[in-house]
């Protein structure tokens, strides 16, 4: 896929007020509801939160993600620069494979998780719609001048989630590689109802599936495509949420922030084997000394009794005393119970502790259970 587009410069600034993605009008045409998210308007849902997590847990959905940032990093030197920033050995970082990877402040807190993915001459990297511009300033505060960050404005950015995803996809894809032949975590060019395409298969769902960008001028009659195939219904932020919770996977701004740090979110598995030896990361210094002595506090997974659901912010508790925070909450579609992750502190953090959960004055039992709640059906 071409990586063409403007520089960034210093014109490039965060939006004040609520603006429209390619997608807008699509979305407005079916119904959605529409809501404020990431300094866009995004849909939250079309016919309902927990049908449309299920038609995505049992057949395909399709998400606009087209908020988040696309970049295409390049230019002299630019594998040992982006090295300086993030916790990855690029050397092992094998062309159009994407890696899930962290960019961390000097102290090893969590500024924004990220995908990376070596394409021809240079690395695409998808980031968080929330943070992309402090992102963006970031990478041009730190990288030299002789690496170019592109924003890829033109490009939407879809998602196509769920177990058949693949039947949909395949029936409008042509390319040199077979779609049917990607594993998770590999990616390639693709016509796409013949247009243009970089498809990956991965998502944030726990399902398999597959991230698409795609011309922002082409982005309706894409998705015309793929929704008039009978798997596939376009799905909206609240059950994107509700899948990735079951997925135990963690949102930056709420399970992630510069306040934690990759150890106690268990996101150690995004640093490298010889950047865990050699360091030379930001916040190295924290980080391998947490690696070495643990964390003092965890992300668990936890579940609850009846139907009430945790909340962001909730304390947890151990008896009495407060030994943690509820980040993300909410009641499980797929399990039909309320679910929940939060830091607690690690002697709490065993699985199969009972702790119990202050939703505004009223105790919510509680029990540590490993992650994720619904199991992941990646295609490996």
């Amino acid at each position: 896929m071409s990586a063409e587009s403007d520089s960034i410069d210093s014109a490039d600034e965060a939006p004040l007020e609520p603006e429209t993605l390619p997608l807008d009008a699509w979305h407005r045409a079916r119904s959605a509801r529409m809501v404020p998210f990431a300094g866009y308007w995004m849909p939250v849902q079309y016919e309902g939160i927990i049908a449309e997590h299920l038609w995505t847990r049992e057949h395909a959905g399709l998400f606009d993600v087209s908020h988040m940032g696309q970049l295409y990093i390049s230019g002299e030197g630019v594998e040992a620069a982006l090295e300086a920033v993030l916790p990855i050995d690029l050397a092992t970082l094998k062309p159009y494979a994407p890696r899930y990877s962290l960019l961390l402040d000097a102290n090893g807190g969590v500024l924004d998780d990220l995908m990376v993915t070596r394409w021809e001459t240079g690395l695409y990297l998808v980031v968080n719609g929330a943070t992309k511009w402090d992102d963006i300033a970031h990478l041009r505060e730190h990288l030299p001048d002789e690496v170019t960050i592109n924003h890829l404005a033109d490009s939407a950015l879809i998602a196509l989630q769920g177990p058949e995803a693949v039947t949909a996809l395949a029936r409008l894809t042509t390319g040199e590689t077979a779609l049917e032949a990607l594993t998770f975590m590999k990616g390639s060019t693709f016509k796409l109802a013949g247009v243009d395409a970089w498809i990956s298969r991965s998502g944030y769902t726990g399902e398999d599936g597959f991230e698409i960008s795609i011309p922002a001028d082409a982005a309706a009659a894409v998705c015309d495509a793929l929704c008039a195939q009978p798997e596939v219904k376009p799905i909206g932020l609240g059950a994107r949420d509700s899948l990735r919770l079951e997925a135990g996977l963690p949102l930056y701004g709420h399970d992630l922030s510069p306040e934690t740090d990759p150890v106690e979110a268990g996101l150690t598995f995004a640093i490298n084997k010889r950047r865990k030896a050699e360091g030379g990361f930001p916040g190295a210094d924290r980080v391998l000394a947490a690696l070495a002595a643990g964390p003092a506090r965890r992300r668990v997974g936890l579940t609850l009794e009846g139907r009430m659901a945790a909340r962001e912010g909730a304390s947890v508790l151990a008896g009495d005393a407060v030994i943690g925070t509820v980040t993300s909450g909410g009641f499980s579609p797929s399990l039909n119970h309320p679910i929940a992750m939060a830091y607690v502190d690690a002697a709490h953090a065993a699985e199969g502790t009972d702790l119990t959960i202050d939703m505004r004055g009223k105790r919510l039992p509680a029990r540590v259970v490993p992650l994720p709640f619904v199991p992941h059906r990646y295609h490996r």
